[in-house]
């Protein structure tokens, strides 16, 4: 080889790495909180407990305002590991207990199945939920290649047992052997060491998709439900309700497993290259639904209902690769978590077109560049054995039918406002001065964010306000709504807080809705949910929960 062709050579070779460098796929992280409230988070506009991690996220990303996941846990991460609704898939009914013959369908194609065809590796901390009773429907076997966490729907945060029914047994696991050595660590400290140990050990050679489904901030077992570190519940003294104080103590600890998650990107020197996604499955359990004390104010509704406080989820995406001009601001689309599955794909090189028989949509335009999204209606679910139905087609919402015979179908606090007792008397970022500024850029996510050129405090009292729902008072003519005895239309942009029924006003529009539903239904599947197994008990396991078909 001559010099010419040497230095053609080393042109060609520069050019190439530069290309490669373009295209670099990014990772993957997707943050899942269990049980999060609409209102537990400051970027929303509450300051009884303070987020500043999250918010280092929410103000230098995208804050999801109109942003949908399902009523429970198992149909939200059953939609979010297919890109399908759960009336697609059978999920759509109550959630997976221990006892359960079933799980997600193996003819089901996962997230993580499919990243894998572009050389990603996936590892997954947390919760599993989609079934367990054979080894096949757990983690390693549908997609991950590594799981740290348990397989049942919840647990007690220091002896990681769940009490289901008659049953009670220990569920803590590294991939498929049980971690004794668990016992008495607090769960979300455990998950939070876990991922950055992920972080840490991964090779940069290939991207990376890391799940981490926090236990936070699901309630343990019934005899102690809330549960964090004393110290945590002391820095809330000022919060009068013991309950809603231990459960301001467990969002902090998650809020500072979100900032360690960042930190350890940031010092593998993988954040630049890297989208975070924060979700919750669902709405939050309020006012002691589940012995919980979360909060959904202003909307009405908690977990496991058709109101917007049990389907409208506390979201944010992050990431460098979003335009400069794109950061900081509220995306005001309709997204629902079935979306994240081809939104991701995208991200990560892949061709969308390739995806079949999806229910969701790629935003990942949307994101990047503020490209209508091709999302205009988001099914909320359809449970036929519970009698109960809701959609959103662009602003307008319908609700055929409840739960719990209506019980829980009120609004619920605190709003963590001004008027609440016990509270931090600010209203916005800047009211707060100096010192809450500084715990923003202190924070470990606001630290890192910085170092890379992004400006976490940039427009706060705009995006404070873009972000905020205020409802008001209902008003007095406002149109009752008897979800039991007639189907509800709501104009969600004008009233998300489902004051005013609008039905009988607007039936043109109500049987529009009606007509959707029943298109959906028909498409739908039988639940796959099954009686107790009485063989699934963990007496019979060493007192563990395991996948017992296996071993009968």
């Amino acid at each position: 080889m001559d010099y010419f062709q040497a230095i053609a050579f080393l042109v060609l070779l520069l050019l190439a790495w530069g290309f490669a460098a373009q295209i670099q796929q990014p990772n993957l992280v997707f943050i899942l909180a269990d049980d999060f409230g609409w209102n537990d988070v400051s970027f929303h506009g509450s300051k009884q407990i303070p987020t500043p991690n999250l918010d280092a996220l929410a103000f230098s990303g995208l804050i999801l305002q109109n942003y949908y996941v399902t009523p429970l846990c198992t149909p939200s991460r059953s939609a979010l590991m297919t890109g399908k609704h759960p009336i697609h898939t059978g999920m759509q009914h109550d959630v997976l207990y221990g006892y359960s013959r079933y799980g997600l369908p193996l003819s089901e194609t996962t997230l993580p199945d499919h990243l894998k065809l572009l050389g990603y590796k996936n590892h997954i901390v947390g919760k599993w939920h989609l079934g367990h009773y054979k080894s096949v429907y757990t983690p390693l076997h549908r997609g991950f290649d590594s799981h740290y966490g348990y397989w049942t729907g919840h647990q007690d945060y220091y002896d990681h047992t769940a009490v289901e029914w008659n049953a009670w047994g220990y569920d803590m696991r590294r991939n498929n052997s049980v971690d004794w050595s668990a016992y008495g660590k607090y769960t979300t400290t455990i998950l939070t060491d876990e991922a950055r140990d992920v972080i840490t050990k991964h090779d940069i050679s290939s991207p990376l998709f890391l799940y981490i489904a926090h236990l936070a901030v699901h309630s343990a077992n019934p005899y102690s439900p809330l549960q964090a570190p004393e110290e945590t519940v002391k820095m809330f003294s000022n919060i009068e309700d013991l309950q809603r104080r231990r459960y301001a103590a467990m969002v902090h600890e998650l809020d500072v497993s979100v900032g360690k998650i960042v930190k350890a990107l940031g010092d593998k020197n993988m954040l630049q290259n890297t989208v975070i996604v924060f979700s919750s499955d669902n709405g939050g359990p309020a006012a002691g639904f589940n012995q919980n004390a979360a909060s959904n104010w202003p909307l009405k509704g908690v977990k496991n209902t058709p109101w917007e406080g049990g389907v409208r989820a506390a979201g944010v995406v992050w990431s460098p690769l979003i335009p400069e001009d794109r950061r900081g601001r509220v995306m005001s689309n309709l997204m629902d978590i079935s979306d994240w599955l081809p939104t991701l794909f995208e991200a990560a090189g892949g061709d969308v077109a390739s995806l079949k028989g999806l229910d969701g949509v790629s935003h990942w335009s949307t994101i990047l560049y503020d490209k209508p999204s091709a999302r205009h209606h988001v099914l909320h679910n359809i449970d036929d054995k519970l009698g109960y139905a809701a959609i959103r087609k662009k602003n307008w919402k319908l609700v055929k039918g409840t739960t719990y015979g209506g019980s829980w179908d009120g609004w619920y606090g605190p709003s963590g406002r001004m008027n609440d007792s016990c509270i931090h008397s600010f209203n916005s970022i800047e009211d707060a001065g100096p010192i809450e500024k500084k715990k923003l850029l202190k924070s470990d996510a606001g630290r890192y964010i910085s170092r890379l050129g992004i400006s976490v405090i940039d427009n706060l009292n705009q995006l404070l306000k873009d972000a905020e729902i205020k409802c008001g008072e209902r008003p007095v003519d406002a149109h009752a709504c008897l979800p039991l005895d007639a189907p509800c239309l709501f104009d969600i942009d004008q009233d998300p807080c489902e004051y005013n029924n609008l039905a009988e006003k607007l039936p043109h529009i109500a049987n529009d809705l009606l007509d959707l539903l029943n298109w959906y239904n028909a498409t739908a599947v039988a639940p796959l949910n099954t009686q107790p197994d009485p063989m699934s008990n963990p007496k019979y396991w060493n007192y563990t929960f395991t996948n017992w078909v296996d071993f009968e």
